[in-house]
């Protein structure tokens, strides 16, 4: 789910971040006076815990791959806002040191996982969660089909930005420029694999997440759950700090070592093949194979090529050595997720010093 450049015109990709300029602005604003060092540590672990179990492929029907995204929880904690903050610096890490997602394509993955997930993951939460006990099962439930729902919409999002390519912006003879599939493919590729399996997934983990907060951290359920009945202290999630967030820091460390379990799901995510992929006969029928049997185009289209290598990340697919043995790419993965949680806790370090500028401002 996550756009590669070149996917989308430059104009759709302009759109996508003015779509999501207001919604950052807001989030910013929202909790900047909560951005004290007290808070960094809950929205570092909160969106390194998005950023780490993105790394975590599951094998999708048709060849292609999928995976979590952690959106409900991290709205459940943080709320919607802090949510969007924290899925947001996740993804500009991302796509800056590992080259998952484009640069060009942040604002719409941004718009499509953290904006538009966290806000359909709040609202799908409080409305089935109701005024239930912090402890109620029913706070499992709603977290489960919350996640369900957010990663769902998230990528029907990506599907039709990726499908109304080939109708906007083709040649004279109507090749597509940019993603080459229409709506009509684009679509059930894209929903099939996330309305099963990578969806299933959002959904345990989700539910899984909150039920492990009801037993270690109750307070940390409490932003999205006023007036509700339970154990915890109501500003637990003001108040932050490492001691607050150690129940979620255990588990995103733990998440971290097992991190080349991500690498055992062998294809690539539909939409996210490199300008090679093209022209190579085992990826051209990979491609094929998970877009309804419709063979891709004989070349790779002419804007895909021009915008996708404007970007070269730092740390590539997550595999630092590049060195083909597959031994040293697990290392390298879990190299990658302690890297990628050091450079969101030093963003948000930044992010909460900015605030605190702008504030004795």
């Amino acid at each position: 789910m996550h756009i590669p450049d070149g996917y989308l015109s430059p104009s759709t990709c302009a759109a996508l971040y003015a779509a999501s300029a207001p919604f950052w602005y807001v989030a910013f604003r929202k909790i900047t006076r909560l951005l004290s060092t007290r808070l960094v540590p809950l929205l570092s672990v909160f969106a390194a815990f998005s950023f780490v179990i993105m790394m975590f492929n599951l094998p999708l029907p048709g060849g292609t791959t999928g995976h979590a995204v952690g959106m409900a929880v991290s709205t459940i904690v943080l709320g919607p806002w802090g949510s969007i903050l924290a899925i947001s610096v996740a993804l500009l890490i991302q796509a800056l040191f590992f080259g998952d997602g484009g640069i060009t394509a942040f604002g719409a993955n941004c718009f499509n996982m953290a904006i538009v997930g966290s806000l359909v993951a709040y609202v799908a939460y409080r409305m089935i969660a109701g005024r239930a006990a912090i402890s109620s099962p029913r706070r499992v439930v709603a977290a489960a089909v919350a996640g369900y729902l957010a990663i769902n919409v998230a990528a029907l999002l990506t599907a039709i930005e990726f499908g109304i390519q080939p109708m906007l912006f083709h040649d004279v003879s109507g090749a597509p420029l940019y993603a080459p599939y229409p709506l009509n493919i684009a679509i059930p590729a894209m929903m099939l694999g996330h309305v099963t399996i990578a969806g299933l997934a959002e959904l345990v983990v989700s539910g899984g997440v909150v039920a492990y907060l009801q037993r270690s951290e109750p307070g940390l359920l409490k932003i999205t759950a006023p007036g509700a009945v339970g154990e915890g202290d109501a500003e637990v999630v003001q108040r932050g700090g490492w001691r607050v967030a150690r129940p979620l820091l255990i588990l995103v460390a733990v998440m971290m070592i097992l991190s080349p379990l991500g690498l055992v799901a062998a294809g690539t995510a539909w939409g996210e093949w490199s300008p090679e992929d093209f022209g190579n006969a085992q990826a051209r029928q990979e491609i094929q194979a998970g877009s309804g049997n419709v063979a891709p185009p004989a070349a790779v289209p002419p804007g895909l090529a021009q915008v996708a290598g404007v970007w070269n990340a730092v740390l590539p697919d997550y595999d630092p050595f590049q060195s083909g043995d597959v031994n040293i790419q697990r290392i390298g993965y879990v190299i990658s997720a302690l890297v990628g949680g050091g450079l969101i806790l030093l963003s948000f370090l930044l992010i909460g010093w900015v605030a605190g500028r702008m504030g004795r401002g």
